[in-house]
């Protein structure tokens, strides 16, 4: 089902083999927050497509360290994963991604926060000059024209997440054996299906996300981005969510959801027990149902990945790989 489900998103497309190019990666700034290193930097995914990103890791590591793929969901982009307004300054609330990259890196992980395309700074230029600050997003006329030249949105993200993973191979920072993914509500699809086609996620997190394709994406108004034809035909979402395993695997879900139900989140979970046992691996999957709603809340799943990425045995899984980059 793997190979389905990358023809299904479009990864690769003739367009997206033609477009790749050479990372270029270029650092525009650091600075000192705390504890922590800030850096603002860019790299190149595609032709013309140059990618505003930040990394975040602890000032005084003595080693290597795991690292983490942070997918923002919709909203004002990246800046929102380290509590930063649209304008950048830091805001009153930590607001739904609660702060989640501060504090992924403040238990001793590289994390790194692309800015994914159609939010925040990669907005189509129309949606920039209208209002520069706002939390509207491009991803409708985006998605339309990458459906009339053979591929998805969906599957334009999910290889700019794996170029993310091209670029953390480069940090003398990163222990590459110890890449883990975190993904709220449409950066769960992104971290999600990244983590079902790439082995190099070891672990991954999904908040907000996880749940079944009638009990949520069928039933209520999305956004087009969840909508890769003919994915239906292939499996629920929790099948989709299963070739993860046997690699640890981590949904958070707030009980009064109103975009994922909770409900359905439940049905996920238990076919995804299925599946891991099928796999042998009951312990490498866990979960929290928290008091709240379609946010991120933390209080179990941020030192779960942490964990499982020190974890000695995490370069030792089985193989589960296969390119997503043409």
């Amino acid at each position: 089902m793997r190979e389905a489900v990358v023809a299904a998103t479009g990864m690769r497309s003739e367009l997206l083999a033609q477009e790749r190019a050479p990372l270029e990666p270029e650092l525009l700034e650091r600075t000192e927050q705390g504890d922590l290193i800030v850096e603002k930097l860019a790299y190149t995914t595609y032709t013309g497509l140059r990618v505003p990103t930040y990394a975040l890791y602890p000032r005084d590591r003595t080693d290597r360290l795991p690292a983490v793929l942070a997918c923002h969901g919709h909203g004002i982009g990246q800046r929102a994963a380290l509590g930063l307004d649209a304008a950048g300054a830091v805001a009153d609330e930590p607001g739904i991604h609660n702060r989640f990259a501060i504090e992924l890196a403040s238990r001793g992980l590289f994390v790194l926060v692309p800015e994914i395309i159609g939010f925040g700074d990669r907005r189509l230029q129309a949606d920039l000059d209208a209002d520069p600050l706002a939390s509207t997003y491009s991803c409708l006329p985006i998605a339309l024209q990458l459906l009339l030249c053979g591929t998805t949105l969906a599957g334009l993200r999910i290889n700019e997440a794996a170029i993310a993973l091209d670029y953390l191979e480069t940090r003398e920072e990163v222990d590459h054996r110890r890449i883990g993914a975190f993904g709220f509500s449409g950066g769960g699809l992104i971290a999600s299906l990244t983590a079902a086609a790439d082995a190099r996620v070891r672990a991954a997190v999904l908040c907000g996300y996880a749940n079944t394709y009638k009990g949520s994406i069928l039933d209520r108004p999305h956004c087009v981005d969840n909508y890769v034809p003919g994915m239906l035909q292939l499996a629920e979402q929790p099948d989709i969510l299963g070739l993860i395993a046997p690699r640890p695997l981590f949904i958070e879900s707030g009980l009064s959801d109103t975009v994922f139900p909770i409900q359905s989140t439940r049905e996920a979970i238990l076919r995804l027990q299925t599946i891991y046992g099928e796999h042998g691996a009951e312990g490498l999957l866990d979960y929290d149902l928290f008091p709240g709603g379609h946010e991120i809340s933390g209080r179990r799943s941020y030192d779960w990945l942490a964990s499982r990425l020190w974890a000695a045995d995490v370069s030792d899984l089985p193989p589960q790989s296969m390119s997503i980059i043409p």
